[in-house]
């Protein structure tokens, strides 16, 4: 679960601005201390993008082991302090209030923090979650340790403890969001975990309704329940086609200029497999399709390819039909990821593959190798 925490730290990039009529109400002063770092040497305040890029926020100068930022957020954000030659970098929750740092000059993450209810939460919370990593990773070393002996009684010992300490893992972000229901902090777990692919969304949505008044109507709590709606509301969108739902159904030129719509060519099972040229994995994977395609294709197997290719690449999306000997149904608006076929089924990476039954039921996604070709022998043997 440090992958919650680190999600925590990479993914809470909001928008901040400054004024030059500012008071102490509506701004952050933030007041260091920097012992032993030489009189010059900048401060920064950062966040990191979505490709993990830094982006400085605000500079200050350090004198006599002292600096200062002042500034303002629309909305608490998570930003990380760092000084140029120390070590390491130290991550803080600004918002307008009066902040105290005592900067470790040797490790800039051993630094601490004081001044709001929110960095006081989010140490807890960063505490609590480093214990609980170590505590699993222990057990992971002693997991490994013990498996070439032929004690069955210990090696299940060690395993029921690695189940309840990724259970605890996993319910502790929502477990101290109830703890903390009057703290702004608890607000940048939630955002956080909206944010996770895998996201619930109902136990979300609950844990946010459980906040105190205060926090669900200040700005930041209206912007949480935004995007909350905007998640729900896509979910909703892709929901068209998880397993289970009929296949939309579509039309796309082939390579002649000839449309083909997906409902005259489904077989008693068809392979959508959104691909393109450039795309090195989908390449790479296509040998595999060839050989199932060959295996099944006469107990009613089809597949059509949709190319992601783009404008003006024809050419090149034919060529690579031919190298990859790809010899079944192709389309392509060559138009990218702006395909309409592409938007319809919510394509957001490639290789992408719908398996779809002779119902044109969707009934598995995104399977490949071995799991392709077990997924078509079961359907057709």
């Amino acid at each position: 679960m440090k992958r919650v925490l680190s999600i925590l730290m990479l993914s809470l990039i909001l928008a901040s601005c400054k004024s030059d009529q500012q008071t102490e109400k509506d701004s952050y002063i933030i007041s260091g201390t920097a012992p032993g770092v030489h009189n010059g040497v900048r401060a920064y305040l950062k966040t990191v993008d979505n490709q993990r890029r830094e982006i400085i926020q605000d500079t200050a100068i350090i004198r006599d082991g002292i600096f200062t930022f002042k500034g303002k957020v629309d909305v608490p954000q998570l930003w990380y302090l760092s000084i140029n030659g120390v070590n390491g970098s130290f991550p803080l929750i600004i918002e307008n209030e009066e902040l105290i740092i005592r900067g470790n000059s040797e490790d800039l993450t051993k630094s601490i923090i004081s001044g709001s209810k929110s960095n006081e939460a989010f140490t807890t919370y960063t505490k609590n979650i480093q214990e609980l990593s170590e505590n699993r990773h222990a057990l992971l070393m002693r997991n490994t340790n013990i498996q070439r002996s032929n004690d069955t009684e210990e090696k299940a010992r060690i395993a029921i403890q690695i189940k309840n300490i990724n259970q605890q893992l996993a319910a502790f972000p929502m477990s101290f969001i109830s703890e903390h229901p009057d703290n702004s902090f608890s607000l940048l777990i939630l955002e956080s975990l909206i944010g996770t692919p895998d996201s619930d969304l109902v136990a979300i949505e609950k844990q946010y309704k459980a906040l105190d008044s205060d926090i669900i109507t200040s700005d930041y709590g209206q912007r949480v329940s935004e995007q909350l709606n905007a998640k729900k509301t896509q979910r909703a969108q892709f929901s068209t086609v998880d397993v289970g739902k009929m296949a939309p159904n579509f039309s796309a030129p082939d390579p002649d200029g000839n449309t083909i719509t997906l409902s005259d060519i489904k077989g008693k099972v068809t392979i959508i497999d959104f691909w393109a040229s450039w795309c090195g994995p989908c390449r790479k994977e296509n040998p595999n399709v060839v050989k199932v395609y060959q295996k099944y294709h006469n107990k009613g197997l089809e597949i059509i390819n949709v190319s992601l290719d783009r404008p003006g690449h024809k050419d090149i999306w034919i060529k690579a039909i031919a190298d990859d000997k790809l010899t079944w149904h192709h389309v392509s608006n060559l138009n990218y990821f702006n395909d309409p076929v592409a938007k319809l089924y919510h394509i957001r990476s490639i290789p992408s593959t719908y398996i779809l039954d002779e119902t044109g039921t969707i009934v598995a996604k995104n399977l490949r190798g071995s799991a392709l070709e077990a997924k078509i022998a079961e359907l057709l043997n």
